[in-house]
């Protein structure tokens, strides 16, 4: 976790034919030996405009209300490694309930966050953070589970994805026997004591699509979820050695950062392309590092001081994909508090408020949650009102459709009552995710 930021519709029988027609099937998902959850026959979503169990009175048309549950390091879920089926399902199931309990309508699961599987994949071997074994089979299926009992509940489930993450270390030995990285070694460069497929070549591209499309193909979700991984963070005195590839494909460029940003639109722009010819009814949304670029960098950056900017650090130009419309929503890390001088939430707020007006692209904010109540934070975030706040100013902002918080641990336990006074000042009956509209 950085210290400063972390880190689709709804398919009913119209996706279901999407995804027959693609070859694809949805996968029910549950342990062995358990019970299988809703008939397999419906898409176990509670019936349109009513709400979620828990809410006050009957849904209304509303925003996106989400919650992050990470599964890298076993951050949110599951607890620990090597719990048995059954007690990962039962501790899956008990955040799906807690975000109905907080009248939150979608949750967004990381399904891949280190070139790995929480489904049975035939691209990638299952995660190491369910078995404590990458390859190991849990005896489940968490993703076709989490699609299932999330639609019961009447919640959204976004499915979220890391393209590029290999491994939290350098040693391609310490993967699995048949890992796409130790079949393909050139694919892979170490960087930052971690590995990482290298961007720039064509057919990393196009492998990283498969593995993910593979899920859509497969399962009913409402969403691809990106977060802000593309090129790593830059790490002080080292260097991405990604020259050869720049050297075979970057001829038509005029340095280095344009040709890696390319690489990226080409990444996003084409799997856009591919979850629409897949699965038309399926969003495509991305959460980027809040700050596209200062105004220090350009006059139409935002008025902040952020020592990382995506576009001249991650090499990604999220303005860019909402200006072309390749993705249907958007969701900044605004992970700073109100007032805070190099980023302050109010003045990125009005910032991304204006870039995606006129668009059609949505947008929703990333709020952190964990955050709130820890003390080596900044003191603003040992007020439980400060949440509450950022989302009093997005209510004046027209463009701003909801928030999604990081992550489902801390809604689960609020130590400072952060979650509890949103709850309380914004959200005091249950609505439907505007993917259910």
């Amino acid at each position: 976790m950085r210290p400063i930021g972390r880190r689709g519709f709804v398919a009913g029988t119209a996706a279901g034919a999407a995804r027959a027609a693609a070859g694809g099937a949805a996968v029910p998902g549950a342990p062995t030996g358990t019970d299988a959850g809703p008939d397999p026959g419906t898409d176990g979503r509670a019936a349109a405009g009513t709400a979620p169990e828990g809410a006050e009175g009957p849904a209304v048309r509303s925003g996106f209300r989400g919650v992050w549950i990470a599964t890298v390091f076993n951050r949110d879920w599951p607890s620990r490694t090597g719990l048995t089926a059954e007690a990962q399902r039962a501790e899956l199931l008990a955040h799906l309930d807690t975000a109905v309990e907080h009248r939150l309508n979608a949750v967004v699961l990381q399904v891949r966050p280190a070139a790995d599987a929480l489904w049975p994949s035939p691209y990638e071997p299952w995660t190491e953070f369910l078995t404590g074994t990458q390859g190991r089979d849990p005896g489940w299926d968490p993703l076709g589970t989490a699609v299932e009992e999330a639609h019961a509940r009447g919640l959204e489930l976004h499915a979220w994805f890391n393209p590029y993450r290999v491994a939290p270390h350098t040693d391609p030995s310490r993967l699995v026997a048949g890992h796409p990285a130790r079949l393909h070694p050139e694919w892979v460069l170490p960087y930052g004591g971690k590995l990482f497929y290298n961007p720039g070549l064509p057919e990393v591209r196009r492998f990283v699509q498969d593995a993910m499309l593979d899920a859509v193909r497969r399962y009913a979700i409402d969403a691809v979820h990106w977060d802000d991984y593309f090129y790593p963070y830059p790490v002080a005195g080292e260097v991405f050695e990604d020259d050869e590839a720049y050297a075979r494909y970057g001829a038509d460029f005029p340095d280095k950062a344009s040709w890696r940003r390319n690489n990226i639109d080409l990444l996003v722009s084409e799997t856009a392309a591919r979850i629409k010819a897949v699965a038309p009814d399926v969003a495509f949304g991305i959460s980027p590092f809040g700050v596209w670029r200062n105004i220090a960098q350009d006059p139409e950056g935002s008025d902040t001081r952020a020592g990382v900017a995506t576009y001249d650090d991650l090499h990604a130009d999220t303005r860019k994909w909402i200006r072309e419309g390749w993705i249907d929503y958007v969701m900044p890390q605004l992970y700073w508090h109100i007032g805070l001088p190099a980023a302050d939430y109010a003045t990125l707020l009005s910032w991304w408020d204006a870039v995606v007006r006129g668009t059609g692209v949505r947008l929703y904010i990333g709020e952190a949650l964990y955050k709130a109540g820890d003390p080596a934070q900044p003191a603003a975030w040992r007020d439980p009102g400060e949440l509450s706040r950022h989302l009093a100013l997005a209510a004046a902002r027209p463009a701003v459709g909801g928030h999604c918080f990081f992550g489902a641990l801390d809604v689960a336990k609020d130590p400072i009552g952060a979650m509890a006074t949103v709850v309380a000042d914004h959200y005091p009956t249950g609505v439907r995710a505007p993917g259910r509209d």
